[in-house]
C-alpha cells in the first residue's frame, strides 16, 4: 500500500487505538496530522513517527469545544479522514449518567464528527477522490446493559456512515467504518470485569490489539478498498457474528 502524496487527518490521536492508526498510515507514506488535546502527548506521538521515518504534524483541538475545534484541523486539504475521536464511559445504570456525561459525549463521539466531515468531505468530492473512516464499536451494534449512552453515540456513527457513503460516494469519497470489539489499551485495561464476560461468548477468547484496528482502518483508507462504500468492518474476534 502506498499513501504518498496524501494527508491523513486521524482525531483522538495522542493515545491508543488513535497512535496506531496515526502510525499504520504514516508507515504507509501518508502525512498525518496527530490531534488531541494534550500537547505533550501529541508531540511524542510525531516524534515516534518522525523516528520510524514517517511524516506527522501535532494540531491540537479539544473536540468538545465544537467548531472552533473542528476548523484548526481542517485548514487544509485533507485526503484521509479518520474520525476516531470519543469519550469512553464507564458502564453505569442510565439513571446514574449526569446531563454533563450526555452533553460532553455526544458533543465529541458524534457532534464532532458531524462538523468535521461537514468541512472535509465536500473538499474531497472537488477533487474527486478520498476516504473517510469512522470508529463504531460493537457496542453500537448490540444492546448492553450500563451502556446505553456509548452504545446510542456508536450506533449514530453507523448510520452516518450509511448517510455519508451516499451523500459523496458518487463524487468518489468513499466512508465506511470499524467496529472494535474489547481492544487491549491503557483506557480498557480497568475494566477486566466489565470486558471478561464479552471475551467468554467470543470466538477469538482475547482482546484486539490497537495495533490489529489500525490495519482495518488502513485497508479501508487505502486503494484495495477502492470500491468499498458503506460497510461495516468489526474488529472484535467474532463476537458480532455468533
Amino acid at each position: 500500500m502506498n499513501l504518498s502524496n496524501r494527508t491523513a487527518l486521524v482525531t483522538g490521536s495522542t493515545d491508543g487505538i488513535g497512535v496506531a492508526i496515526a502510525r499504520a498510515l504514516a508507515a504507509e507514506g501518508a502525512r498525518v496530522i496527530v490531534s488531541g488535546r494534550d500537547n505533550a502527548r501529541g508531540e511524542k506521538v510525531v516524534a515516534g513517527i518522525a523516528e520510524a521515518g514517517g511524516e506527522a504534524t501535532f494540531v491540537r483541538a479539544d473536540l468538545a469545544e465544537g467548531l472552533s475545534a473542528v476548523r484548526a484541523l481542517a485548514a487544509e486539504p485533507i485526503d484521509i479522514l479518520v474520525n476516531n475521536a470519543a469519550m469512553l464511559l464507564t458502564p453505569e445504570p442510565t439513571a446514574e449518567v449526569s446531563e454533563d456525561t450526555i452533553d460532553r459525549a455526544l458533543a465529541i463521539n458524534i457532534k464532532a464528527a458531524f462538523l468535521l466531515t461537514g468541512l472535509v468531505a465536500p473538499g474531497m468530492a472537488a477533487r474527486g477522490h478520498g476516504a473517510i473512516v469512522n470508529l463504531g464499536s460493537i457496542n453500537g451494534l448490540t444492546g448492553s446493559a450500563g451502556s446505553a449512552l456509548y452504545s446510542m453515540t456508536k450506533a449514530a456513527m453507523h448510520s452516518l456512515t450509511k448517510s455519508w457513503a451516499d451523500e459523496y460516494g458518487p463524487s468518489g469519497v468513499r466512508v465506511n467504518t470499524v467496529a472494535p470489539g474489547p481492544t487491549a489499551t491503557e483506557k480498557t485495561a480497568q475494566w477486566g470485569e466489565h470486558i471478561a464476560p464479552l471475551l467468554a461468548r467470543t470466538p477469538s477468547r482475547r482482546t484486539s490489539t490497537p495495533e490489529e484496528i489500525a490495519q482495518a482502518v488502513l485497508f479501508l483508507a487505502g486503494d484495495a478498498a477502492s470500491n468499498i462504500h458503506g460497510a461495516l468492518l468489526s474488529v472484535d474476534g467474532g463476537y458480532s457474528a455468533v
